[in-house]
């Protein structure tokens, strides 16, 4: 198999061309080690990169080849532009199936981090490094990567990435239990803290188990009410002959067992806030009542007779899209308005891109914490890449009892890949909403192609590491640019 090394053009190689002691490490390399071929990616000017490489042919031998790749980047510390450049050149390299090394000596910084990314994920290599006082050397990088992270570098820009490093330091600490270091979400916590300072209704939507209730309780910790009440309520919950008294309290005797004075949630959240949970499952009788209160901030217990002032910020939540109850006249538009006046709209874990294995990772310590039997308990990257091929239906919540079990079931400090596959569920394959719908009463076929897109496409990229090439061959699409088009036209995250 033919040898192959890759570097970049440094400051050190370009300068050790003039001197007779030490002529840097990409000459320090080819001297200690054997290779058929050399790939030179150079940020230079042309004539420099040519120079040098004459320079450097006059110290080799012919049996070694000398290939200069021109590179243009935005700066020598651009991650997004050195990412692009790197991949593509080892992408290449990959498809001659040669034995790879990468020199991680010359360059900046932000360029040996992207080889580090790169050799121990989607391109394995092995790496060398080399200085005057040892000369070059092969160094064992002691951490493994999982493949979630390259695609993520790709998109963004160094600032980015030196944003998400400082873990954005400016945010509130009561947002601190948010893990994440997507873009999308860093985005929405700051959305969230500017609303916790403005006592206005929030709603939250998003599917079932993505956070929702944590929003909420975060936003209450960073507003001005931090120090009152904060209640939960599932509205799903709600037994429609109570709601009232659940809701505004009675007095004792009201009713058949009112034994008793009790308050009501708004009562129990006064001056604090009242988070309304599966909003979206309130009768329509129920939605009148709280239009009221919301309206002239007053309620009335069962069996008083006199009304009570209550003052109370209302954070909502959803999995349902209510613009479309309110379009089939299950919800009240009044209300809607009333409670939507914050938004935020949550994505689900599969399209948190960068989260999965963070989130695990978080996950297990907290776990930890809570039952000294997982201490010491971490997740191979085999087990990793396992986590990242699944869409999570269930999101957080299904994660969380997916690592729950496999922790419980490992008999090993690492939980592997065969942990977590045990620890899956096995989701039975319904085809009704595909291949048996009722021709007759007429479908949409343009859903159907959707769903099918928007299943299929991510599973791809996922399981070929973010490599659209690789993900399109799966799919039986001719070119990642075919794949790229279907992305866009079916609003593919």
């Amino acid at each position: 198999m033919r040898k192959t090394l890759v570097t970049w053009i440094g400051q050190h190689d370009l300068d050790g061309a003039l001197k007779l002691e030490h002529h840097g490490p990409i000459y320090s390399a080819l001297s200690a080690f054997d290779f058929d071929e050399v790939v030179l990616l150079c940020n230079y000017s042309s004539q420099q990169g040519k120079n040098y490489v004459k320079w450097l042919e006059s110290k080799l031998s012919d049996q070694i080849s000398l290939i200069l790749t021109q590179v243009t980047l935005v700066s020598p510390v651009d991650f997004s532009s050195i990412y692009i450049a790197a991949n593509e050149c080892l992408s290449e390299l990959a498809q001659s199936k040669c034995e790879l090394s990468i020199l991680l000596s010359p360059g900046t910084p932000a360029m040996q981090a992207v080889w580090v990314l790169l050799g121990k994920t989607k391109y394995p290599a092995q790496f060398i490094q080399s200085s005057k006082e040892k000369g070059a050397e092969l160094v064992q990088i002691p951490f493994d990567i999982a493949a979630e992270y390259t695609p993520l570098a790709n998109v963004l820009s160094s600032t980015k990435l030196t944003q998400l490093s400082e873990s954005f330091p400016n945010q509130s600490p009561a947002f601190s239990e948010i893990v994440t270091q997507n873009p999308l979400m860093e985005r929405l916590k700051q959305q969230a803290q500017i609303l916790a300072k403005h006592d206005v209704p929030v709603l939250i939507q998003g599917e079932t188990g993505t956070g929702k209730e944590l929003f909420a309780r975060a936003i209450h910790n960073a507003s001005n009410r931090a120090d009152q009440p904060f209640v939960a309520v599932n509205c799903g919950a709600f037994p429609l002959n109570l709601i009232d008294s659940i809701l505004f309290g009675h007095k004792k005797g009201a009713f058949t067992g009112a034994s008793a004075d009790r308050q009501g949630y708004f009562q129990q959240a006064n001056g604090g806030t009242l988070f309304l949970d599966e909003f979206g499952e309130l009768e329509p009788s129920v939605q009148v009542r709280l239009l009221r209160v919301l309206q002239e901030g007053v309620i009335t217990p069962v069996g008083a007779i006199k009304e009570e002032n209550v003052n109370v910020r209302i954070i909502t939540a959803t999995h349902r899209n209510l613009m479309q109850a309110i379009h089939d006249g299950r919800f009240r538009e009044d209300l809607f308005y009333r409670v939507a006046v914050g938004v935020l709209s949550l994505p689900p874990l599969r399209e948190r891109q960068g989260d999965i294995t963070l989130l695990a990772d978080a996950l297990l310590v907290d776990m930890a914490k809570q039952d000294i039997a997982l201490r010491g308990k971490e997740i191979s990257v085999n087990a990793k890449n396992i986590i990242l091929s699944q869409l999570w239906p269930g999101n957080i919540r299904e994660l969380r009892s997916t690592l729950l079990r496999a922790s419980l079931w490992s008999s090993e400090d690492a939980i592997s890949a065969d942990d977590i596959k045990q620890a899956l569920f096995d989701r039975p394959q319904n085809n009704t909403g595909l291949l048996d719908k009722d021709i007759s009463q007429g479908i949409d076929i343009q859903n159907i192609i959707s769903d099918l897109v928007r299943h299929y496409i991510p599973k791809a990229l996922a399981h070929s590491n973010g490599s659209k090439s690789k993900a399109a061959e799966l799919l039986g699409l001719k070119n990642y640019q075919t794949l790229t088009n279907w992305m866009d036209k079916y609003d593919v995250k």
